[in-house]
């Protein structure tokens, strides 16, 4: 049983665990810490901008979502790799969805690392469509859009 609820501070702990467990694999890829790495994420969840998917009484995945020019941005979706195959990063996603459809929102983007090409193919799969790349912040990132219909 999984649920998807706002963090906590108290979920502070976990967030950090999932987010070094997940990215720092891609530190030698890149040649630096993800963005994810270097995101303050005791203001985030004060702003009310991060969700968790508890499953089995643990903080198992995090989703980082926030309105950004008339679309909802998907700011980071990771799940511990100890609890990969269980189908919560696609959890975590369609939840997003949901979220900013309820929310009037026509369109949800993200990006990803360039180096992150596992990512790219999962997000295509899930229906987000490339629109751009760009280097931001010393990264060489792969902008994406999704367009949300009406009805879930």
């Amino acid at each position: 049983m999984q649920n998807i609820r706002l963090a906590r501070l108290d979920d502070l702990a976990a967030i950090a665990a999932i987010v070094q467990a997940a990215y720092a694999p891609y530190i030698p890829r890149i040649g630096q810490r993800p963005g994810p790495m270097l995101d303050d994420y005791a203001a985030l969840v004060t702003k009310g901008c991060v969700h968790v998917l508890v499953a089995e009484s643990e903080v198992a995945g995090i989703l980082v979502l926030m309105p950004d020019d008339g679309a909802m941005l998907l700011d980071n979706v990771a799940v511990h790799p100890d609890r990969h195959g269980h189908g919560y990063g696609r959890a975590l996603i369609a939840f997003a969805e949901r979220y900013a459809r309820e929310r009037g929102f026509k369109a949800i983007r993200l990006y990803t690392n360039e180096a992150m090409s596992e990512n790219i193919r999962l997000y295509e799969r899930l229906g987000f469509v490339e629109t751009h790349r760009a280097e931001d912040k010393g990264f060489r990132r792969v902008y994406m859009t999704k367009l949300l219909s009406s009805a879930p």
